[in-house]
C-alpha cells in the first residue's frame, strides 16, 4: 500500500471516531435526562446544553460538518448581497397587490353572476 491509502484509512478512522463521539455525547445527554431526574432542573438543562453544543462542535469538525459550515458561510455572504426593499416600497407593493386582488375578486364575482343568469336563461331554471 502506498502512503495515500494509509492516509485515507487513517482519515476515515478519525471521521468514524468523531461521529462516535457525537453519538456518545448525545446519548449521554439523553441518558442524563432520563436517569438523573433527581438533579435540579436548571443544572440538568445546563449540562444538556453543554453536551449538545459540544456534540455540534465535534460534528462540525467532520467532512460533512465542514461542508455544512461552508454552506452556511456562503449563504450568509449571499444574504448580505441582497438588496432588500425599503419599508415604503414594501407598503406600496402590498397596497398594489391588495388593490389588484380586490379588483379581480369583483370582476370574477360579476362574471360569475352573469354566467349564472345566462345558464339559468338557457336552461329555464330559476336561481
Amino acid at each position: 500500500m502506498n502512503f495515500y491509502h494509509i492516509f485515507q484509512k487513517k482519515k476515515s478512522r478519525i471521521e468514524i471516531c468523531k461521529w462516535l463521539g457525537v453519538i456518545i455525547l448525545l446519548a449521554t445527554a439523553l441518558a442524563g435526562t432520563i436517569l438523573h431526574s433527581d438533579v435540579i432542573f436548571p443544572l440538568r438543562i445546563l449540562l444538556i446544553i453543554i453536551l449538545i453544543i459540544t456534540a455540534a462542535s465535534l460534528s462540525l469538525l467532520t467532512a460533512p460538518g465542514k461542508q455544512v459550515l461552508s454552506f452556511i458561510q456562503n449563504s450568509y455572504t449571499e444574504m448580505r448581497r441582497i438588496i432588500w426593499p425599503t419599508p415604503q416600497e414594501t407598503l406600496h407593493t402590498t397596497l398594489i397587490v391588495s388593490m389588484v386582488t380586490v379588483i379581480m375578486s369583483l370582476l370574477l364575482w360579476g362574471l360569475d353572476g352573469v354566467l349564472v343568469r345566462f345558464v339559468s336563461f338557457i336552461t329555464g331554471l330559476r336561481l
